[in-house]
């Protein structure tokens, strides 16, 4: 179980991020489109995992707006923004930002992806949300980086996960 903190305050996740130089899970998550979409879709490309709790929130809202702009210069890359919001949000919120370049995911169903990958948030006014974390997946499948961010309401290091790929 990994320890971050909201607003200063300790809350904790389901267990800790997958292993850098393992290979990930397979998943079927939801596209805004309300088909499921698993991670053998990109077979053979590289993959960053956005991951956080809610695209309604500044931060989160941040991190997709960064990725997609970084995610048009990427070759061979796609930037995957997964959330347990519904599809129906992410698909509001990416047409009204105008944002194309990344590929949103919802976990809403059964929070499974969070559970498999150590990353739910386990106490605390956010339970059952993603932590915030970012997963760089080479063209294998290999992990090549990960962050869990400490303070939920701060950015990630994104040139740390742009530079891996």
């Amino acid at each position: 179980m990994a320890s971050i903190t909201l607003g200063g305050n300790p809350i904790h996740t389901s267990g800790e991020l997958p292993a850098i130089g393992t290979k990930i899970a397979d998943f079927k998550l939801i596209n805004t489109d309300l088909a499921v979409v698993s991670l053998s879709d990109f077979a053979g490309k590289k993959v960053v995992l956005n991951i956080f709790p809610s695209v309604d929130t500044g931060t989160c809202a941040a991190s997709v707006r960064k990725f997609n702009e970084n995610a048009s210069k990427l070759e061979n890359t796609k930037v995957l923004c997964i959330s347990r919001d519904l599809p129906f949000a992410q698909k509001r919120f990416c047409a009204a930002e105008g944002l194309e370049n990344v590929v949103n995911l919802s976990d809403f169903k059964n929070g499974e992806f969070g559970k498999t990958n150590g990353l739910e948030i386990t106490d605390g006014p956010l339970a059952g949300l993603h932590s915030r974390v970012i997963i760089v997946i080479d063209e294998n499948g290999i992990i090549t980086h990960t962050e869990q961010v400490g303070e939920i309401a701060d950015e990630p290091n994104y040139e740390a996960a742009i530079a891996t790929l």
